[in-house]
């Protein structure tokens, strides 16, 4: 059996695969578009929220030094997804590598972990943007009734409306196609970057020097009057941490880490773009180098328009603005960050619809869910349902104790392409690598130990419900993937077939 359960699918195999006609996605999307949606998807609400929260608690100003150590230990799992994104351009990102280098139960595994970090980091932004939404309506004196507005918090029953109605806007406009979602992802990331910059040139006239002093705190202020227990990070680690000094810039790193997840979602659109082998590394370096940019002139300039012992743990942003007297750019931050929301949303919904679209193309899920659109060239079949399923989920559940699910799910996924590059650079040294990470088997390496770290210091609950989920996808792969799957019956795509 073990050697079924290890069966790598061939790189050649998986690119032929594409160009079935009733299986093949339209190739539309350049390096640009995938750069949008690398950005669209990593800027969302960390950066209007960590950087106050990390600043207060472990780093003071030096938040920008741990911005920038954050942004490194992206890059290198950055790196390996780019090498092997280039390698094996074909939809479903690290379900793809890993069926490619390490077996198709790994490959199962990853793609069912995938399948459920999408669904909750869907709905949990659908929820967080549903709560802007009716912040702005409050301000404007629109009240929502409680059964239609987010339960978080409230003891009425009800059904959060706003999320439920933007997943099924943008599982519309998915359908519709890739460069319909791409030109509304370039409108709305502009108005959200529009916003960062704002902050970034209007703040820096506002900074005083006093309030970098000092650069990396010793230890927590009596006047910060915060309580270290910050249910932000309580989420996040299962432990609040207080040490402050040169540790404290590591720790706060190890939070920050969170506000760049995504870039990876960018892969998953690998088959839809027109040169992968060039534009893929271009996207997924490209976003990860201007949102650590955008990330630490934020937290430079925020930490110098006020004390970071008096920042604001929920708003710092749209706070430090009315601290110094300039309380529409409050107004302005908090439209950019609903605005923004939505396109973290649209990606994180087209990530997973890519990756179940992968797995039914290859059998293991059903392959009722492989075929295009005949006209959109678009896999609707799974983006409607899951659509639907994420829309009733934001609808009628409050997410915030599985939010840290999407945490341990894209960490575990940096694992596993992490060793899926060490791999396949000794089983197949013959395939053509358009990009090749650098100073392998070192940064592979890194990335999996920076990956289990911070794996480590999340929750013990998150990991008893990622391994009951774990634990449902490998009875659904014996009960059915294992014997359905085009590699158990001997399916292979003929040059013929294709044409």
């Amino acid at each position: 059996m073990s050697s079924t359960l290890f069966r790598t699918k061939k790189v050649e195999q998986s690119i032929l695969d594409t160009e079935e006609p009733e299986h093949a996605l339209k190739k539309s999307l350049s390096a640009l578009d995938l750069t949008v949606f690398g950005v669209g998807v990593i800027i969302g609400t960390g950066i209007f929220v960590l950087t106050g929260t990390v600043a207060k608690n472990n780093a003071g100003p030096a938040t920008a030094l741990a911005f920038a150590a954050a942004g490194v230990a992206c890059a290198l799992a950055a790196l390996c997804y780019a090498e092997f994104a280039s390698t094996v351009p074909v939809a479903g990102s690290a379900y793809t590598f890993s069926y490619a280098s390490l077996g198709e139960l790994p490959a199962w595994i990853i793609g069912w972990d995938l399948v459920l970090e999408f669904a909750l980091g869907t709905a949990v932004v659908a929820v967080g943007w549903s709560g802007y939404i009716q912040s702005l309506m409050d301000n404007a004196g629109w009240a929502m009734p409680a059964a239609l507005g987010s339960r978080e918090g409230s003891d009425v029953f009800g059904f959060d409306i706003l999320a439920a109605a933007l997943v099924l806007v943008l599982t519309g406009i998915l359908v519709l196609g890739m460069k319909l979602s791409a030109r509304i992802t370039s409108l709305v990331v502009a108005i959200k970057v529009t916003v960062v910059l704002v902050v970034i040139i209007a703040g820096a006239f506002l900074i005083k020097g006093e309030n970098y002093d000092p650069f990396i705190p010793k230890e927590q202020p009596v006047e910060a009057g915060a309580s270290l227990d910050s249910p932000l990070i309580q989420l996040m680690f299962g432990w609040a941490p207080s040490n402050f000094g040169v540790m404290g810039i590591f720790t706060a790193a190890s939070v920050v880490f969170f506000a760049f997840i995504g870039f990876d979602v960018v892969a998953t659109a690998a088959e839809e773009t027109r040169n992968p082998q060039r534009d893929m590394p271009r996207g997924i370096l490209g976003s990860l180098f201007i949102c650590t940019a955008l990330y630490v002139a934020v937290s430079i300039v925020v930490t110098g328009m006020q004390h970071y012992s008096r920042l604001s743990v929920d708003a710092p942003l749209a706070d430090a603005f009315k601290a110094t007297g300039h309380p529409w750019y409050a107004g302005f931050i908090s439209f950019g960050a609903a605005v923004g929301l939505t396109t973290v949303c649209m990606i994180l919904l087209l990530g997973q619809t890519r990756v179940f679209f992968a797995m039914s193309r290859d059998g293991l899920l059903p392959r009722f869910f492989s075929r295009v659109h005949p006209r959109f060239k678009t896999p609707h079949r799974p983006t409607i349902l899951l659509g639907v399923v994420i829309a009733i989920l934001a609808g009628f559940t409050p997410l915030t104790e599985l939010a840290a699910l999407v945490n341990i799910g894209t960490l575990f996924a940096f694992v596993v392409v992490a060793i899926g590059v060490l791999v396949l650079r000794r089983t197949r040294p013959d395939l053509h690598r358009a990009f090749r990470t650098p100073w392998v088997p070192v940064i592979p390496i890194l990335s999996v130990c920076a990956s289990l770290w911070l794996m480590i210091n999340l929750p013990a609950e998150t990991w008893v419900r990622f391994g009951i989920w774990m634990a449902a996808g490998f009875v659904v792969y014996f009960l059915y993937g294992r014997t359905h799957s085009r590699l158990a019956k001997g399916e292979e795509t003929r040059p013929e077939q294709t044409l």
